[in-house]
């Protein structure tokens, strides 16, 4: 039986439709299982990935294990992994992120370092994915697009390297169901790089709206990200895309997710037509 955490996130839920379709047997972890909404014909355990005691009847008969981070947990792993192992688990796929290899990525670079050192150093079988920026970062302007019709931003001009979570998901869920993937990183991204203002044009275009960009200070910024992330993660953020802006080159592309998946990745366009109503 495979393990899926994080099963209502914008990755986990593709994992366990993805896993369910090819006939695995999945149980999903959660803190609220009388809550959380799941693909039929999961079964659902309770559990904490801060409290890994909590976890020890969610293990028992798992062999593989799809695992990301808690958000903002400096904590790392170790522990989990550790019980994991000892309750006879053998694989875990890994939800890292490309902000690993960047010095100003911070906070974010900081969570996905530790777990990747304890993940392969826990003596199970591991395989790490490490996507760039996800399509789903620009679900922040939702709420203004659907207000005003405007976008607020810091960088518009900094590249990035969007990647479907779906896509994600579906070579998350190749290297859990064969052996094929161990000891193996792969990263991850969409099959383009484009700036934050070619993506708020993208989503007008899926929408049928001219949208507006108003560029943002630094101070300006941390308050509307304030609502969505703590303090160190907002610096993390801002470093980031900072960091990518100061630099003008392009964001890095790899045709990853069609060599494992065995067709192209989805474009930024189609992944915005696929949301165009959280942006109306």
């Amino acid at each position: 039986m495979i393990l899926v955490t994080g099963p209502t996130g914008n990755i986990g839920r593709h994992v366990v439709r993805g896993l369910l379709g090819a006939g695995e047997p999945v149980r999903v972890v959660t803190r609220n299982p009388s809550t959380a909404s799941v693909p039929a014909g999961a079964e659902i355990a309770a559990g904490d990935l801060t409290d890994e005691e909590s976890l020890r009847e969610a293990f028992t008969g798992i062999e593989r294990m799809f695992l990301y981070p808690p958000a903002d947990s400096t904590t790392g792993t170790a522990a989990l992994t550790k019980l994991a192992r000892e309750q006879g688990v053998r694989h875990v796929v890994l939800l890292s992120s490309q902000t690993v290899l960047h010095p100003s990525s911070g906070l974010i670079g900081q969570i996905h370092r530790i777990a990747e050192q304890e993940v392969t150093d826990s003596g199970l079988d591991w395989t790490l994915l490490r996507p760039g920026s996800f399509a789903t970062n620009t679900l922040n302007w939702a709420w203004s697009i659907r207000a005003d019709g405007v976008v607020r931003g810091q960088f518009p001009g900094a590249s990035t390297n969007p990647v479907h979570e779906a896509d994600v998901a579906a070579v998350a869920t190749i290297a859990l169901r064969t052996e094929d993937h161990i000891g193996v990183t792969y990263h991850l991204t969409g099959p383009a790089a484009i700036t934050q203002l070619e993506e708020m044009r993208q989503i007008g275009d899926a929408i049928g709206r001219t949208l507006r960009l108003e560029e943002q200070t630094t101070g300006q910024a941390r308050a509307q990200l304030a609502g969505f992330a703590s303090p160190a993660m907002v610096e993390a953020i801002i470093g980031y895309y900072g960091a990518a802006a100061e630099s003008g080159e392009p964001a890095s592309v790899v045709p990853t997710v069609e060599h494992i998946t065995g067709r192209p990745a989805r474009t930024f366009a189609e992944w915005a037509r696929e949301h165009a109503d959280d942006f109306r």
